[in-house]
């Protein structure tokens, strides 16, 4: 399968499994697993085809590990990022002292007067590196990027997960943890 069909198919399973199940008439269980067998008929009416070998080597080769399977591949979901009400049945963790966050410089002001939100979505997201968070700042202009003081965050009581593709994941980021 070349890049671009790997990318196409990709941006689909985002759409579905993170933001619009619904567009194929497709039901996630309460942990956002999709059916494998159900997920590729479905698409499929919507013409959008991929066999069992062009998914998984979407899942497999997906630079930021976005999907995953469970252990017999019979489902599939996306790790984090979603915009719709699932429960990842993640384990409160304790981050490393230090996070970043990427984002666009047109955001700094904003940032710096009302914390990180996670707006439509689930959760804030997190890099354990700066490298990571300026690739997500370029998505969106001129990359800034955020030091987040998430020890003393999780010293005030504030709960840490870390998704399956090693995002790590928040409700909110107040002002005073963030640094420029």
């Amino acid at each position: 399968m070349n890049e671009i069909e790997t990318k196409r198919i990709s941006k689909f399973l985002s759409l579905i499994l993170r933001h619009q199940p619904e567009t194929i008439g497709l039901k996630l269980d309460e942990n956002g697993w999709a059916d494998v067998e159900e997920l590729r008929e479905r698409s499929a009416k919507k013409k959008v085809y991929f066999s069992l070998e062009e998914l998984d080597e979407v899942v497999e080769t997906n630079n930021k590990k976005r999907f995953a399977f469970n252990e017999d591949k019979t489902k599939i979901r996306a790790s984090q990022g979603h915009s719709i009400n699932i429960d990842l049945a993640l384990e409160a963790l304790q981050p490393p002292d230090f996070l970043y966050h990427g984002t666009a410089e047109a955001n700094i002001s904003s940032i710096l007067e009302k914390g990180i939100e996670k707006r439509s979505r689930q959760h804030v997201h997190l890099s354990a590196d700066r490298e990571t968070a300026t690739k997500v700042g370029m998505r969106h202009g001129k990359p800034i990027i955020l030091t987040i003081r998430t020890g003393k965050m999780y010293e005030d009581g504030i709960a840490f997960y870390l998704s399956a593709n090693g995002v790590w994941l928040t409700e909110f980021v107040d002002p005073k943890y963030i640094s420029k």
